[in-house]
């Protein structure tokens, strides 16, 4: 039953049934509902702001753990690239300088890869990125894991043909030495017995007498054999593979000919006082890729430390060659 309301009129000094114009019900009626609709926006507003949904927990926790795991991913990623750079360093310092065989370049083990910053806020980025940044660096592994292996393949490639690589290089005296007093001349800037000038001596000089055999240091091919018009009389030259080639000059008789297949000691030819020389001796080198290195350090093989000390000082003395 409605509630009836009176009032007390002072005008009539009665009691008078109170009633509401139309007017003020409606205006009434819309502030009610638009006091519930800013009240129930503040009250959203609130929850939202401080208590999450239970769909926004587990997201929330999602996220919580993906950003968790992907510290855990970052850090073992850094451990993996500390890693391959110590593989590669290894690769490029150790493994192949064994073999003497040119470093692989960065360019080659990643064509396109760039130095990216590290992330400093992960809590900032969004899964998209997070998925990314990881996509991105496992990808610069993947690629640097790749050529590695390759490099590897080639490594092992070199290992098996090691053999043939030693065997290959220069590692004897070209001529019997056994008191180490043959080397007349070393490598280097040396007095030109003839002009009387300083000259680039590209080789060591071995003084023996006429008919003493000379040795190939190492297996290769005979490239030249006979007479040479360079200045060095009757000469050798042996190309062993791998860049290295001998040459073996003023021989008395050249044993060997072109073409020959010739193993390391094998007698290729005899000492003796051809070409530009002022006496019997043999003018041997040592070139590794077209260049001219100091046979000093191809002796390995026939000699202990304390003679190449020795072998080693008797080379360095400034003297004058014999061609």
């Amino acid at each position: 039953m409605k509630k009836i309301k009176y009032y007390y009129n002072t005008h009539s000094l009665r009691y008078e049934k109170l009633e509401t114009p139309l007017r003020v019900r409606i205006l009434q009626f819309f502030g009610f509902i638009a006091a519930s609709i800013v009240t129930g926006l503040i009250i959203v507003l609130i929850v939202f702001r401080y208590v999450d949904s239970p769909k926004e927990k587990l997201l929330r926790q999602e996220n919580d753990a993906m950003r968790e795991n992907y510290s855990v991913f970052q850090e073992r990623i850094k451990q993996l690239e500390l890693q391959m750079s110590e593989l590669e360093n290894r690769d490029n310092s150790v493994y192949r300088s064994i073999f003497e065989a040119a470093p692989v370049p960065d360019s080659a083990r990643i064509k396109d890869s760039e130095i990216k910053k590290e992330v400093t806020l992960v809590q900032s980025m969004s899964e998209d990125e997070l998925v990314h940044s990881m996509g991105e660096q496992l990808n610069n592994l993947s690629l640097r894991v790749a050529y590695q292996s390759k490099s590897f393949d080639d490594v092992d490639d070199m290992v098996k043909h090691k053999e043939k690589l030693l065997l290959a290089i220069p590692a004897i005296q070209p001529v019997s030495n056994k008191n180490l007093t043959r080397i007349a001349s070393g490598f280097g800037n040396r007095i030109d017995p003839i002009y009387k000038v300083r000259r680039f001596h590209a080789g060591l000089d071995f003084t023996a007498p006429v008919g003493t055999p000379i040795y190939a240091t190492a297996d290769g091919t005979v490239k030249e054999a006979g007479y040479s018009s360079g200045g060095f009389g009757n000469d050798v030259v042996i190309n062993h593979g791998y860049g290295y080639q001998t040459l073996y000059g003023h021989m008395y008789r050249v044993k060997s000919k072109v073409g020959q297949s010739v193993k390391r000691g094998e007698v290729i030819g005899y000492v003796g006082n051809t070409g530009k020389s002022t006496g019997a001796h043999c003018h041997y080198e040592v070139h590794k890729n077209g260049v001219p290195v100091d046979p000093i350090y191809y002796f390995y093989n026939d000699l202990t430390p304390a003679q190449f000390d020795r072998i080693l000082k008797l080379a360095a003395t400034a003297n004058q060659s014999l061609d």
